[in-house]
């Protein structure tokens, strides 16, 4: 089962990073890549209960997944707030699901956290001009297209934000 729950990780870093390259390309999320993220929960979900002892503190703690879905329903439950009053696209409210999955209850403090300082530096780097030297090179000019826009890729900080909320654990573990 551990090997398991490790391919369905990486799986999971891999979609997460491609929604990310998706929505800083586009400003779209498919559908797709948020189903097959909330497929992937639900794999590790069945995995994590076959390899439990104690499958009702599995399933029904707040460290468990009834923690994680009612985090991933807060998250949407917000999403769907922000999209209606027009603060995000509908990509970016639907990618809070999975995150919050993901995520669970107790990662949903240094999240938020992650989350308002990641897009902090975000809108201060987008007021930085493009040197350059690296001015003609396709990422630095979708920078400065989004930029002159004004809209910013929310999905990309949404996923940094969650990826290094994920990260906390093991980086704590080898601070020890």
């Amino acid at each position: 089962m551990p090997q398991m729950i490790a391919v369905i990780s990486s799986l999971s870093v891999f979609l997460f990073l491609y929604a990310a390259w998706t929505d800083f390309r586009t400003w779209k999320i498919p559908n797709t890549i948020v189903l097959a993220l909330v497929a992937l929960y639900a794999l590790r979900t069945v995995a994590v209960i076959l390899g439990s002892q104690d499958v009702g503190a599995a399933l029904f703690a707040s460290s468990g997944i009834g923690g994680d879905v009612g985090a991933g329903l807060l998250m949407f439950a917000l999403g769907v707030a922000l999209w209606a009053f027009r603060l995000f696209g509908a990509g970016d409210a639907k990618l809070f699901l999975p995150i919050g999955l993901f995520i669970g209850w107790h990662g949903m403090l240094p999240f938020s956290f992650l989350l308002l300082v990641l897009g902090v530096v975000t809108l201060l780097v987008l007021r930085l001009p493009v040197p350059l030297p690296v001015a003609h090179l396709a990422f630095f000019m979708r920078v400065e297209e989004i930029r002159a826009s004004r809209k910013v890729p929310y999905g990309v900080v949404m996923v940094f934000a969650a990826l290094l909320t994920l990260a906390l654990p093991i980086i704590r573990q080898q601070l020890r």
